[in-house]
């Protein structure tokens, strides 16, 4: 087994039916396994999951630790910018905070950003030298 792998990440959540329908607006779909304190989303190879701040942080171990948001960022590639473009006001239509709107990089690509209700920030971009599998999962070319 690859020690190099993510099989599920979990976002803090102040408010999970807030959150649901945030994440419902957006088109993700909940798995069955989801309870009232947890929701699941099968995600491509991994399960990406919410779970109430309070909970979490007793789960782990440090039930009075101040659960923060935005040192880290989750994101979405897609195929074409007109795709990233559509994301994002999909994603503002649903209550994403703007951070960033889409446009052209420095490292020649396209991408913007916006964070959820609770401030976990997304990244969406294009990425020219990242080619997407059918499904949308990425896996890195090998150097030239």
């Amino acid at each position: 087994m690859t020690p190099q792998r993510v099989t599920l990440i979990t976002l803090g959540v102040a408010d999970m039916a807030r959150s649901r329908a945030f994440y419902a607006a957006l088109g993700w779909q909940m798995h069955p396994q989801s309870q009232d304190a947890v929701t699941f989303y099968q995600a491509n190879g991994f399960v990406f999951g919410l779970f109430g701040l309070a909970d979490l942080a007793k789960d782990q171990g440090r039930p009075d630790a101040p659960l923060g948001t935005g040192a880290a960022s989750l994101a979405q590639n897609f195929e074409t910018e007109a795709e990233v473009d559509a994301a994002y006001a999909r994603a503002l239509a649903a209550g994403a905070s703007a951070l960033k709107a889409p446009e052209k990089v420095f490292w020649g690509g396209y991408s913007g950003y916006f964070a959820d209700p609770d401030g976990h920030v997304w990244e969406l971009a294009m990425n020219p030298f990242w080619p997407l599998a059918a499904d949308g999962s990425l896996t890195l070319p090998d150097a030239d």
